[in-house]
């Protein structure tokens, strides 16, 4: 039986530990990222990008840095050495989270780190001009107050979002990056098989993410990087209800996790019905399954990310959803990108004409919301080959066999 059946120790007696092997990103790969960035930076004409606390410094300098109020990262020339800039109180702290080494430009409490941030790029070639100014770019996840600090001292200087150069080089992932996304992924799957295990009428939605907060340390992660858990007709609203649930028979239950492996992320959603089965939950369920089929197939090399979009809306809309975001139907775009954050560039959606490349990973989650009755989304996530998509996980198998367990026995 692959929904209940199982009590909490026996479902979480058919894990273990699944992250050996995974290795993290080296310095070599960190080094290789910023030859990369600015070879495209020299082509693209951008002189240098500040690049903020967060999943960019990590990216590309493997040093693990949380933003906050005072401003930390690292500036990114075109040509040279890159450079870091923090409070001169962390300066001995970041050298000790350090992976890529770089000079610490250091600014105390009572001075302008924004003044020191435009000193030190004159102080690395890239100086103002104002006939052609340079071209600088500013950490899209960089804080609004650390643009408004830089941008009254910039004269001279173009100032623009960075992520023309980060979402470029962060959209196309590597294969140690896929690797470590697979792992997290198979971890989560794992996690989801013992979860519907172990449901039973009258558990809550709360126990439940206990459970799977449990299961995910088991095989090796922290914890839940996020967890939702709906039943019934709360399945309907993609990111949840302010309300805890209870489970009953021939509830429609919807589950969405993840966790981390060396900071790459997991994101994989399972409906399935808990007891009996309506006709009207096989044929959304059905409809679901279609429409991840559908943008799947579309998802080809050099095809805009729009288009894998609206292939999925096509699908639910034959089968009477929609049109467009109406209701009931599909109420957000098809998927995202994922890598170091949950939500990524670029993103299966209308507007979005980026080509699908090779190495660019993706969640496929065209949701069906019914308000009033419940909602179906199956989530799973793929990768471009260089002969097209290639799922991480394989898509809920039926209705009445989620995880294929009945198919494999």
């Amino acid at each position: 039986m692959s929904i209940g059946g199982s009590t909490i120790e026996q479902a979480l007696a058919t894990l273990s530990d699944m992250t050996a092997g995974a290795v993290p990103i080296g310095k070599e790969e960190h080094l290789g990222r910023i030859d990369k960035a600015q070879a495209y930076m020299r082509a693209q004409g951008i002189a240098a990008i500040y690049l903020n606390a967060g999943a960019n410094l990590t990216y590309f300098t493997g040093t693990k840095w949380y933003a906050s109020e005072r401003m930390v990262g690292a500036i990114l020339p075109a040509s040279g050495a890159l450079e870091y800039i923090a409070p001169g109180f962390e300066e001995s702290t970041l050298k000790d989270y350090m992976l890529v080494d770089g000079h610490v430009n250091c600014w105390q409490e009572h001075e302008s780190p924004y003044r020191l941030f435009i000193a030190t790029l004159a102080r690395m070639g890239v100086n103002p001009d104002a006939a052609a100014p340079p071209r600088i770019g500013i950490c899209e996840s960089a804080a609004f107050f650390i643009y408004e600090g830089i941008r009254p001292l910039a004269d001279g200087y173009a100032l623009e979002n960075a992520s023309t150069v980060t979402a470029w080089c962060r959209g196309r992932k590597s294969a140690a990056e896929i690797a470590l996304m697979q792992r997290a992924k198979d971890m989560t799957l794992a996690v989801h098989v013992a979860t519907a295990s172990m449901l039973h009428e009258g558990i809550s939605t709360v126990e439940v993410e206990e459970f799977i907060a449990r299961a995910h340390r088991k095989v090796g992660a922290p914890g839940s990087y996020f967890c939702i858990v709906l039943f019934g007709e709360a399945t309907a609203y993609p990111h949840g209800v302010s309300y805890v649930q209870t489970l009953k028979s021939g509830d429609t239950v919807l589950i969405d996790t993840g966790c981390k492996v060396h900071n790459y992320i997991s994101d994989i959603t399972r409906t399935y019905v808990y007891g009996p089965i309506s006709e009207r939950q096989r044929s959304v369920w059905n409809s679901e399954k279609a429409a991840q089929r559908a943008a799947f197939e579309a998802a080809q090399l050099g095809v805009p990310c729009e288009d894998v979009d609206r292939a999925a809306r096509r699908s639910l809309e034959a089968d009477g959803y929609g049109p467009g975001y109406k209701l009931p139907g599909l109420p957000h775009r098809t998927g995202h990108g994922i890598g170091l954050d949950i939500h990524e560039w670029p993103y299966l959606v209308g507007g979005d004409k980026t080509p699908l490349d090779v190495g660019m990973c993706f969640s496929n989650e065209p949701m069906i919301c019914i308000p009033g009755e419940f909602g179906v989304r199956h989530e799973d996530h793929f990768y471009m080959t260089e002969h097209g998509p290639k799922w991480f996980t394989e898509p809920a198998h039926s209705i009445d066999d989620p995880f294929g367990l009945r198919a494999a026995s």
